[in-house]
């Protein structure tokens, strides 16, 4: 894996936040890898809500590009969350980590510009059952099109794919201790 130089450390670490410089306590990331303590856990934080941040700002270009200027980033990754299955409203808002006032309002822009169906349940008719319509699947299959090329922009190796394979199995691990902590209780601050 390629090591950054202090420069290159400083000006990752110095991204621009509305003007200041970003805020890292404690001491900067070490650069030797294997390092014990070499990433705090907040720094790790911050670097995973920067690269959202970012991904969205790329998403929202390419939104424009393809024609799909009407829907922001978040509700084209509920398209996704949605996926082939025919789902509850309460369904997508567990499967998707929602907020029930934010799942609502997008879901609601997403059947009136055409790209979700809502329908009535047949065993509870208060209760709202969801699906992508034609409409909604075209531009699922035209996200993903956009997605290998982002892809190729991250992945130009062998090396590249593991490194984000890792990557990837790591978010996941620490996102189910995340999970199992709130669920247990361990969230609790020292």
């Amino acid at each position: 894996m390629e090591h950054k130089s202090a420069n290159e450390m400083t000006a990752l670490t110095a991204m621009p936040t509305n003007g200041h410089r970003a805020y890292f306590p404690g001491s900067m990331p070490r650069e030797e890898a294997g390092d014990a303590g070499s990433v705090a856990h907040l720094e790790l934080v911050r670097c995973i809500e920067r690269l959202h941040r970012r991904y969205l700002d790329l998403f929202r270009v390419d939104l424009m590009r393809i024609g799909a200027d009407d829907l922001s980033p978040a509700q084209v990754m509920m398209l996704f969350t949605i996926g082939p299955d025919d789902l509850s409203v309460r369904d997508l808002i567990d499967r998707g980590y929602y907020l029930g006032s934010n799942a609502s309002y997008n879901l609601k822009r997403l059947v009136e510009a055409g790209y979700v169906e809502r329908s009535a349940s047949v065993r509870d008719r208060r209760s709202a059952r969801i699906r992508l319509s034609d409409k909604g699947r075209q531009l699922c299959e035209l996200v993903r099109g956009v997605d290998e090329g982002y892809h190729r922009l991250v992945v130009r190796d062998d090396g590249e794919l593991r490194d984000l394979e890792i990557t990837f199995r790591t978010l996941r691990r620490i996102e189910h201790t995340w999970t199992d902590a709130l669920r247990s209780g361990e969230a609790r601050i020292a």
